[in-house]
């Protein structure tokens, strides 16, 4: 007991779960007050990329649809500038001063590993993890009796084979891993994908053939997910790989007669075409009588790549920075969360952050007993639905070890990108661009922020600092 304590975690293995055998009646039913609950992540999407965030070029009408009859909120950030980190936060409620994971590569430990790039080379890298030691959101929700699924793009296993989603909390996973290279190329039309533990061929890709776009692929297993679990509440993670690099996908219809490079084409396609693919979930939700028992948040891991169209499309929305910074280009996300009847239709300036969704949803399923011991996130759940609860007097960290930090309370945001720099100081309220830096102006409140920072962080034996 005081081994799982000191991880402040709950070992999945040692979890009462209530099980629901197929076709058998469930001992819990969803209701519009105990919801399933479906969190569409995308990948590498900019706060801009959306119409609905003021995008001028690309066409998302289903997201906007969401918007428009539920809450979105503007000031909502990821848990890191870039996909392991990010991801990690969102499901352990920690932010990445604490999470197993901080970086994609670790600079100790972890396990050594092949990447491989877009080009085809291949280098060797050490990863991290996660542990069955460290809870995540599937883990809470599944002592409530909710049956949860993962589909397509975990990037929390590093390189080991038995920390796939359906052994860190999941009922159910189909996609791919970081532990299996093969399994995630070519891209977005995959040969090879994962089954729970099983690794399958698409043979509609057999030969590089490029027939089953894995955005299509992912959005089948949801739904059939959602088909064969109506009767009981779950918890689906639907994380589409778009629109992240390389861009490919064959159908750029809805762009063919603009003036754009090809490039550019692709990746307001591989948005649209992933805007599609949630009308077809939602549709879905609708023949099957369970929209209005469904919560639907949608958010992206992180800001747009340096590779996206990011002066054209505005990709970012003005803010400084993109993926792999703390600036606000990097952090600050999309996020919507819908439900018919339930959540109203508001925009909201809350500060929230992707370690509050572990708490919220927790409270949401009347599983908050079950969070670990340390969780740096609150529970939001107040805002879905209409009544106000005070997010913006605490304090929000980011990290990359010993290289970047950020933090942010109120209306200040203190941030450093480059090893070694100064903080640099910005008032977001006036100066949400981060183009002047006021550090010499409040020598004193940069000081408190540096001290607050430091208490945010524990040491990391994958990414180990020279004071510690």
């Amino acid at each position: 007991m005081k081994k799982i304590l000191s991880y402040g975690g709950l070992l999945v293995s040692g979890l009462a779960v209530p099980q629901v055998s197929e076709g058998s009646e469930p001992k819990v039913k969803a209701t519009p007050e105990r919801p399933n609950i479906i969190f569409i992540l995308a990948d590498d999407m900019g706060y801009g990329d959306l119409s609905c965030y003021g995008s001028q070029h690309v066409k998302t009408p289903n997201i906007d649809q969401l918007a428009a009859t539920g809450t979105r909120f503007n000031q909502c950030y990821a848990g890191s500038g870039i996909s392991s980190p990010s991801r990690c936060s969102l499901m352990t409620g920690k932010n990445s001063g604490h999470t197993r994971i901080r970086d994609n590569q670790c600079t100790a430990g972890g396990i050594k590993g092949i990447k491989v790039n877009t080009r085809g080379d291949t280098t060797y890298i050490r990863r991290a993890n996660l542990l069955p030691e460290d809870t995540t959101i599937a883990t809470v929700l599944g002592t409530a009796g909710y049956r949860s699924c993962l589909v397509n793009k975990w990037h929390l296993d590093g390189y080991d084979p038995g920390a796939s989603p359906n052994h860190r909390g999941f009922d159910e996973f189909y996609g791919w891993t970081i532990s299996t290279v093969h399994s995630n190329s070519p891209y977005y039309y995959p040969y090879y994908r994962f089954d729970n533990d099983k690794l399958i061929h698409i043979k509609a890709n057999a030969h590089d053939r490029h027939v089953k776009h894995n955005t299509d692929l992912s959005t089948d297993d949801a739904i059939r997910f959602i088909k064969r679990n109506k009767n009981n509440p779950f918890f689906l993670y639907l994380a589409f790989d778009a629109p992240h690099e390389p861009y490919i996908i064959d159908n750029t219809v809805w762009y063919d007669d603009e003036t754009w490079d090809m490039n550019t084409k692709r990746y307001a396609a591989l948005i649209t075409h992933m805007d599609a693919a949630i009308g077809r979930l939602l549709e879905a939700l609708d023949r099957l009588h369970l929209r209005e028992n469904t919560l639907v948040i949608f958010a992206s891991d992180n800001g747009a790549a340096v590779q996206a169209p990011l002066q054209l499309f505005n990709c970012n929305a003005g803010f400084r920075g993109r993926k792999g910074q703390l600036y606000e280009g990097g952090i600050r996300v999309p996020l919507i969360v819908n439900q018919p009847g339930k959540v109203p239709v508001q925009s909201l300036d809350n500060i929230i952050y992707f370690p509050d969704i572990m708490p919220t949803l927790a409270a949401l399923a009347g599983a908050t007993k079950h969070l670990p011991c340390q969780v740096d996130g609150m529970d939001i759940l107040p805002l879905f639905y209409g009544r106000q609860v005070e997010t913006d007097n605490r304090m929000l960290y980011w990290e990359f070890p010993g290289v970047q930090r950020a933090a942010r309370k109120g209306d200040w945001k203190c941030v450093t990108v480059k090893r070694g720099a100064p903080l640099e100081l910005y008032n977001l309220r006036e100066d949400a661009a981060e183009s002047h830096n006021l550090a010499s102006e409040h020598p004193e409140m940069v000081e408190e922020f540096d001290r607050e920072m430091r208490l945010m962080r524990t040491p990391s034996p994958n990414w180990p600092l020279p004071d510690e």
